[in-house]
This record gives structure tokens, C-alpha cells and sequence, in this order.
């Protein structure tokens, strides 16, 4: 870890916000850093959560959507059994912007922390970006290190394919996807990953990007129909997998649907709790994003534990998302309820019981 031999002029300055625990606005002029760190839920442990980097257009909204995922992880680590609390970060930067300097400058301020928040990849951060984060704060999960667990993307889009199968076996009474036609809208990390399974396992793919070049790469690969970023939400479809950026399902999406089930890995896919309900009513099957997308999650949290990380215990934990989807589903059948309600009813439960609690700190091997 480097050594800090003078003074930083990293300002953090914490923000009243309802409903969460500590919220921070990070600033360091010197390299150009804007960031927030939201813990929204500490109960059953320190909070971990990707750092997102993105070119937000103003502060406000980078601070709506670190706090709609902020929460998310709180559902997300409760659901999951993961023994964590939930919290994000995001820097506002674009690519060009980002630098060792920036990153080095936010990592001081999640070591501020002292463990209370735990930071990982997401969007616009990758293993090398947290690499330099990790040079100054032990507090980083997912490392290209011998005693880490690298990228979490392949176990959450194995996760999330996992996810669609039990989506599949709830609605049609079969858990195979051959044959069936799955739309993708997004192929980075996590989609393109996703959409390799799927053809491996039989599945008719129907892919979209806003990087078309990439997206129509991946097309031919996987002998995947393309379609651009405006068409791919009412592509004719048994299964719409949203593996992009959140929002994806409001007012004016809804009515274009045109699938049995939505299934994917991105992050707060209703814009709000209510489109759940609208889902339910219109007779589209929804996977809750915080429940399928938890394989990442599993992933970087097991390298936590006193035993170290054991890529084979990630796999079967987050193999069994199968089985608690199809658990979430029959809850939200047998009580009239969306399945995101019934996901966040059992999320809560699990916190106001402390059911899951971590009972010893997290351990940082590759630190030790």
C-alpha cells in the first residue's frame, strides 16, 4: 500500500440524507476528483458496493442514482445472505478524466471509512482502476491478485442466466432456453458474457448497444439478430434482458413491451417501485434486478471471509439464485404481490431480524 507523506487536500464533507446512514461529497481540486460514497444500511454489515465513474451532468444527478443503488445493495447483500450492508460510490468523470492521481485520491477517502464501506468494480471502474484505489485503502474487493477474486462479471452473468431460467421455468414450465429468443439490451462486461452462455445453451439471441460496431461483432459471433438501441425494448421476445444502465422499465416503456419476462443484470430496472405493479398487471414475469444480478455480489464477498476466497463455494452460492427467484416468485404469486415487492418485503425482513448478521470484520488477504 503506498504511503502518504504529506498531507492530502481531499475535503469530505457529509450530507443529510433521509432513509440513509452516510452519505459523503468528496472533492480533491488537485486532481480534479467529484465523487459520493452512500452507506444507506450498515445492520448487517459495513456496506460494499461498485464504484461507478460516469460523466454525470450535474451533482444532483449523481447523487439520485448512487442512492437508488446504494439501496439496492442493502436488498441485494440482505437477500443474498451475504452478510453485508449496502452502499455505492460513484465518481463523476468521464473515461479521459479518470487518472491514477483521481482514483489514488478517492481510495483515501473510502480508507477514511476505516471499513464502514467497502469498495468494487462497476460501470467505468474496471480491475486496473480499483487496483490503483487499492494502493492507498485496503478496503477494495475484486483484484487482480492471487488472494482476490478478479472480475466478478462472469458470476454475475452466470448468475443472471441462472435467474432466466427460473423466469423460464415459472412461466413456461421449462428451464431451457433453447430455443428460445432472448433480447439483450447491452453487451459489456457483464451482456456480453451473458449472451455467450446463451448461445452455448441453445438460446435465439436478439442483441443491442450503443457501441454498434461492438454489438454487431458479438452478432455475428453468436449468430445473433441486431437491432439498434431504440428497437431492442419491443423486439418480439420470450425473454428481455436489460444489461445496461437502470430506468429502463417506466411509463413509456411499458406499453412497447413485447415479452413473456424481464430478466437482467443491470441495476434498478424500474424507475420506479410502482412499474413493478404495472408489470404484474400487464402479465410480465419480472426477475428483481437486486436478486438476479447478486452473483458479482456473492463473488467479491466470499473473498471476505476468514477461510479466503474458493471459487468453487462462489459458484454453487450463486448457482442457487435459481432456486430463490423461483421462491420469490411463488411468494409473489400466493400474495397478489409484484415480485419486487415480495423481493424487498423478504430483503427488509432479513434486516429488522438481523437475520444473516456478520458476526467478525471482513477479511482483506490480499492485504495481509
Amino acid at each position: 500500500m503506498e504511503t502518504l507523506l504529506q498531507e492530502d487536500c481531499l475535503v469530505m464533507e457529509e450530507i443529510a440524507v433521509e432513509g440513509y446512514e452516510k452519505v459523503y461529497k468528496i472533492e480533491d481540486a488537485t486532481v480534479g476528483l467529484k465523487a459520493i460514497i452512500c452507506l444507506h444500511d450498515l445492520t448487517l454489515g459495513p456496506a460494499l458496493g461498485g464504484t461507478r465513474i460516469y460523466p454525470y451532468p450535474d451533482f444532483e444527478s449523481a447523487l439520485t442514482d448512487v442512492k437508488r443503488l446504494s439501496r439496492g445493495m442493502t436488498y441485494k447483500s440482505a437477500v443474498s445472505g451475504c452478510s453485508l450492508g449496502g452502499g455505492k460510490s460513484v465518481i463523476i468523470a468521464s473515461q479521459s478524466q479518470k487518472t491514477p492521481e483521481l482514483l489514488r485520491s478517492f481510495g483515501r477517502a473510502i480508507e477514511r471509512l476505516e471499513g464502514k464501506y467497502i469498495a468494487a468494480e462497476d460501470v467505468g471502474c474496471s480491475t486496473v482502476d480499483v487496483g490503483q484505489i487499492a494502493t492507498v485503502t485496503k478496503y477494495v474487493v475484486g483484484l487482480m491478485h492471487d488472494k482476490s477474486s478478479g472480475n466478478p462479471s462472469y458470476y454475475t452473468a452466470w448468475g443472471t442466466y441462472r435467474g432466466i431460467q427460473a423466469a423460464l421455468k415459472k412461466v413456461y414450465g421449462s428451464d431451457s432456453v433453447k430455443d428460445r429468443i432472448v433480447a439483450i439490451q447491452g453487451l459489456g462486461s457483464v451482456g456480453s458474457i451473458l449472451a455467450g452462455i446463451l448461445f452455448w445453451n441453445g438460446a435465439q439471441l436478439v442483441v443491442s448497444d450503443i457501441d454498434k460496431e461492438r454489438a454487431q461483432s458479438i452478432a455475428k459471433q453468436y449468430g445473433a439478430t441486431y437491432v439498434g438501441p431504440e428497437e431492442i425494448l419491443s423486439v418480439p421476445c420470450d425473454v428481455l434482458s436489460p444489461c445496461a444502465l437502470g430506468g429502463v422499465v417506466n411509463d413509456a416503456t411499458i406499453p412497447a413491451f413485447r415479452c413473456k419476462i424481464i430478466a437482467g443484470a443491470a441495476n434498478n430496472q424500474l424507475l420506479t417501485d410502482t412499474h413493478g405493479d404495472d408489470l404484474a398487471k400487464k402479465g410480465i414475469l419480472y426477475a428483481p434486478d437486486f436478486v438476479i444480478n447478486a452473483g458479482g455480489l456473492i463473488n467479491v464477498a466470499e473473498e471476505t471471509l476468514p477461510q479466503g476466497y474458493d471459487p468453487v463455494s462462489s459458484r454453487n452460492k450463486v448457482d442457487s439464485l435459481y432456486e430463490l427467484l423461483g421462491s420469490i416468485f411463488e411468494v409473489a404469486e400466493k400474495n397478489g404481490t409484484s415480485t419486487h415487492k415480495a423481493a424487498v418485503a423478504i430483503a427488509n425482513h432479513r434486516i429488522e431480524n438481523k437475520i444473516n448478521v456478520r458476526s467478525e470484520a471482513p477479511c482483506f488477504h490480499h492485504y495481509t
